[in-house]
């Protein structure tokens, strides 16, 4: 996942543990999902981001074909550069220097156009994702639902026996079940990973 997909999946899970703040006084049952796990385990999600996957191959190929080039022209520098007239070397720098810029140039060109194509496949799913964690809240008397994406510091949770209280699962589950996105031929299922313990501040006197 990207950077800003990350920030996207935090704010979305801030969100949601806003709503189940404002509600935990009904209930005193607490739960843990972990959302960027949610997202990329439904239907429609294993379906989206294959197929951007998929989309974005030609350029992956393209872009190594680009470094292999370009390791090739520096290992030549190397090799042969001690040989070489001092014109034809400058000629060999200058097409390492123009390779490496059309590198660098088509590579973020590529990250940027690639982030955004998932920010917004993992947008479109986080938005009716919500109203089925909250019914799934409900319907499980739930008062607490937190993000188990990132623990602490980065996120809000610091530890939780992940094998009694997640409910990504349940969540993916009853995602798919309204969704009319059928299950993929080979899915490719992302466990999440248990929320481990931090260490405890030092105590200040």
């Amino acid at each position: 996942m990207s950077k800003k997909f990350a920030l996207l999946l935090l704010l979305a899970a801030g969100t949601l543990s806003s709503m189940a703040l404002g509600q935990a006084a009904a209930g005193t049952k607490v739960g843990i999902i972990n959302m960027q796990a949610a997202i990329v385990n439904t239907n429609e999600g294993q379906r989206d981001f294959e197929a951007l996957a998929k989309k974005f191959e030609p350029k992956r190929t393209e872009l190594k074909n680009l470094s292999d080039d370009l390791e090739s022209l520096k290992k030549q520098l190397d090799t042969q550069g001690s040989k070489l007239n001092d014109d034809a070397r400058a000629d060999l720098v200058k097409k390492i220097e123009a390779k490496q810029k059309t590198l660098t140039r088509s590579s973020e060109d590529a990250q940027s156009e690639f982030q955004a194509q998932q920010n917004e496949l993992g947008a479109k799913i986080v938005q009716k994702m919500g109203p089925v964690i909250g019914k799934y809240a409900k319907d499980n008397s739930l008062g607490l639902i937190l993000d188990a994406s990132r623990v602490w510091p980065e996120g809000e949770l610091v530890w939780a026996n992940v094998d009694s209280v997640d409910l990504t699962k349940g969540v993916v589950d009853a995602y798919n079940a309204q969704s009319d996105v059928p299950a993929p031929a080979t899915p490719k299922a992302v466990t999440p990973k248990p929320a481990a313990p931090k260490p405890a501040a030092p105590k200040t006197n």
